[in-house]
């Protein structure tokens, strides 16, 4: 990965078609690093909106962050992932993680999680890699004649684990390119993130800083800072009772996440924003006007991260909130 800090840009999987590629023609007018969507239950899978975008986006990685293997078997992934890539040749990545709210939709992990996410990495690769022969794991077989029987990228696509675990940010350090955190902007997790990516690196003999760190969040920017993080409030309190709890630096108690989940749960999003201080939001969304931004982006670069993701839905309108967030926020990081 570049030693450069990137930001990029993620959007929620909700939209119609002609909204993605009007998205993806306003965010190619900007120097974004990368185009991430979203791959989350029940929304829309993430590869149907990367192909829509990919024609118009000339200069921007893209992926999706992240797949659940046990809500989209590793052969399909690996077949998307070519067909994204003759789009965008040497410019898509592949997003694995285990997901979230699975079990709301009835959908089931295997019963060794991380191992299916190391044997879902190895399958894409074998498919992908043109490999013959067949593959035995655990979770995952193929057959000795399976083969991709489709047009292969040049060269392996990046792969990036979604992931908040010790066990599973330390995978990511024996063989990913990147680890995303998905719903933190909390610089003080950073080092705790990066020693367990740290110690994968270490038992795979990889170099320190192989792995590219990726934090990405709610965002919400506008000149109105109040209506800005008010917003900001109302679209973290569907994610907050998720990831919270699994933030080592951060003191939330049960009782406020059973709040916050049922409040959410019931479609009562005033109820939960109230719920959610300053400091909370601070450190799990991005909101505020540009200058807020750009403070929180430059006390993550600051801490180690490698690159910022300003996920959905961006503004109080998405249009503006890129607006802002390409000739404002973009630029102050650049320079």
């Amino acid at each position: 990965m570049s030693a450069e800090r990137q930001v990029s840009i993620a959007l929620q999987t909700d939209k119609r078609a002609a909204d993605y590629i009007a998205l993806a023609r306003l965010i190619d007018t900007f120097d974004f690093d990368a185009v991430t969507v979203y791959c989350d239950a029940p929304f829309q899978p993430s590869y149907g909106p990367l192909l829509l975008m990919a024609p118009h986006l000339k200069r921007a990685r893209l992926g999706p962050a992240a797949i659940a293997p046990a809500r989209m078997h590793p052969i399909d992934i690996a077949a998307q992932a070519a067909l994204l890539e003759t789009l965008a040749p040497g410019r898509t990545y592949v997003g694995l993680a285990r997901g979230a709210w699975l079990e709301d939709y009835g959908i089931h992990e295997a019963a060794h999680p991380l191992q299916a996410i190391r044997e879902a990495a190895d399958v894409v690769r074998y498919l992908l890699g043109g490999a013959r022969g067949g593959y035995t794991g655990d979770v995952y077989r193929l057959a000795a004649h399976v083969h991709a029987p489709y047009p292969l990228p040049e060269a392996q696509p990046p792969l990036l684990i979604g992931s908040w675990g010790r066990r599973l940010c330390a995978l990511a350090g024996e063989i990913a390119d990147e680890v995303k955190v998905g719903g933190s902007t909390n610089p003080d997790l950073v080092p705790v993130i990066a020693g367990y990516i740290a110690a994968g690196e270490q038992s795979a003999n990889r170099a320190p800083g192989s792995v590219g760190l990726v934090f990405g969040a709610v965002t919400v920017v506008d000149e109105d800072r109040a209506a800005a993080r008010l917003a900001a409030r109302h679209a973290a309190a569907l994610y907050l009772p998720v990831v919270a709890p699994l933030d080592p630096t951060v003191s939330v108690e049960p009782e406020l996440v059973e709040r916050l989940r049922a409040a959410a749960n019931a479609g009562d999003l005033d109820g939960a924003a109230v719920l959610i201080s300053d400091d909370l939001l601070d450190r799990f969304a991005f909101s505020g006007n540009a200058a807020d931004l750009i403070r929180q982006a430059e006390g993550l670069f600051a801490a180690g991260v490698s690159r910022i993701e300003f996920g959905t839905p961006h503004g109080l309108a998405s249009e503006r909130g890129i607006r802002i967030l390409g000739d404002e926020v973009l630029p102050a990081l650049r320079g």
